[in-house]
């Protein structure tokens, strides 16, 4: 899409904005709200004064509206409601929250039906007569993906927090009602065009994944000779196996080994300690050098990682990462691991990696796991049933694979190019139409 500039412009006088259209203005956030009331999480439902409440989680950062994603519902007296019950249309900014990874304040259209209040992370900010509501919730996406909020940011570390009046003192530049219409009209229409593009692109990704699992599950336990001769492995979920592999118990295939317990005051430096490989230093059953944390203490030679361990999460809050794994290679030799991981270390970790990422490692793993508990005990990683070929057709099975996962994992890197691509389009996009810096008024008339 082609879109042409205003035919003139004018110095804004605020160095992000630069030029903005000759019939813009610009003003303070604060004088585009009534009012910055602060939420209230009230007490525990008791039947007489129950209220909906809108939480941070309730937030849909992508399309800047909010969204039911779990009833909450919490006691709030009259008295306490005065001033806090949301009407349509009203902006909702995110105080507190964000944590060490996702930035906080965020601000998004209450557009929901229901009788509600926000919570005490959230502030409820009417809209003055005479602004679109639509048009000032892209403006301060705009803010939010541009960072300029970033500096009303009080507290970095943790749960962050807001300066709500420093950030409302911040400028925006807009048009007349009627135009900041026209813009709200024409990104509603065309990030929605965009989000369905990158639906589509995220189910490709998905099948793509879904292919190489199911590959995976398929040569690990069926080789790769379609005309071998099989038997019965005794064992309901497994089935035939060819006749020559075996079925044995990881603990008569290998060590598993439990990570370093260490003390925060031990975290230094990159320059300075010993690199620990953790949870987030697994992506897409790869290891990932980021989001790194290093350590000095003294380390046992046992917890020093080796090329062919397979590194596993094996305690986590979220029950979805147990069991994420992956290969260590020669770049992360050499260091070591957190007490939530556990290394399997073994002479057959080429062809166990790939069992270990396919369905029938998820499918035992997760029989360990319970509502109360998420962790793959040492116990239970070694009472794993694995089939396990002669060694030299687990060799030519890992080569294969190796091959073949390659030409997926390819294949999903570029899908996830093009979606990366389309995500800093739709950011693009929101920014040059909120400041000016496009014409819309022409794709809505």
């Amino acid at each position: 899409m082609k879109l042409k500039p205003y035919p003139t412009y004018k110095d804004s006088g605020i160095e992000w904005l630069s030029e903005i259209p000759q019939n813009w203005k610009t003003n303070r956030l604060k004088w585009t709200v009534t009012s910055c009331k602060n939420g209230i999480w009230g007490e525990e439902p008791d039947g007489f004064h129950d209220v909906l409440c809108i939480r941070v989680a309730d937030f849909d950062r992508l399309k800047y509206r909010s969204f039911i994603s779990e009833l909450t519902m919490r006691s709030i007296s009259p008295a306490e409601a005065n001033g806090r019950i949301l009407q349509k249309g009203d902006l909702l900014l995110e105080k507190s929250g964000g944590g060490d990874k996702q930035l906080v304040g965020a601000v998004v259209l209450f557009n929901l039906d229901n009788k509600a209040v926000c919570s005490n992370f959230v502030s409820r900010m009417p809209v003055e007569r005479g602004w679109d509501n639509r048009f000032l919730v892209y403006f301060h996406a705009n803010l939010y993906d541009k960072r300029v909020n970033y500096r009303s940011v009080k507290q970095t570390t943790g749960i962050q927090n807001l300066d709500a009046d420093s950030y409302l003192n911040e400028i925006i530049c807009y048009p007349s009602l009627s135009e900041q219409a026209d813009v709200a009209s024409f990104l509603d229409k065309e990030t929605e065009r965009i989000d369905n593009l990158m639906v589509k692109k995220q189910r490709q990704t998905e099948l793509l994944q879904e292919k190489r699992s199911a590959l995976i599950s398929h040569v690990v336990t069926k080789g790769l000779d379609p005309n071998v001769k099989m038997k019965n492995s005794r064992i309901e979920w497994l089935g035939d196996i060819p006749e020559n592999w075996e079925v044995k118990r990881l603990r008569y295939v290998g060590r598993a080994i439990l990570g370093l317990t260490y003390d925060p005051s031990d975290v230094v430096d990159e320059t300075q300690g010993t690199l620990v490989l953790r949870s987030s230093n697994i992506q897409n059953s790869k290891i990932s050098l980021h989001d790194n944390v290093y350590v000095t203490t003294e380390i046992p030679d046992k917890l020093i990682t080796r090329i062919g361990d397979i590194l596993i999460c094996s305690r986590n809050g979220s029950r979805a990462l147990i069991g994420k794994n992956a290969k260590i290679s020669g770049n992360e030799a050499g260091v070591t691991f957190g007490a939530f991981m556990t290394t399997f270390r073994s002479k057959y970790s080429d062809y166990l990696y790939y069992v270990f990422n396919s369905q029938l490692f998820e499918f035992q793993s997760g029989l360990f796991l319970t509502s109360t508990i998420n962790q793959l005990t040492v116990d239970n990683l070694y009472n794993l049933k694995v089939p396990l070929p002669p060694f030299e057709e687990q060799k030519e099975i890992a080569t294969y694979l190796d091959s073949e996962t390659n030409k997926i994992d390819k294949l999903i890197e570029r899908v996830q190019v093009s979606i990366d691509y389309l995500n800093e389009y739709r950011t693009s996009l929101i920014s040059a139409a909120v400041t000016g810096k496009i014409d819309v008024r022409q794709e809505v008339a």
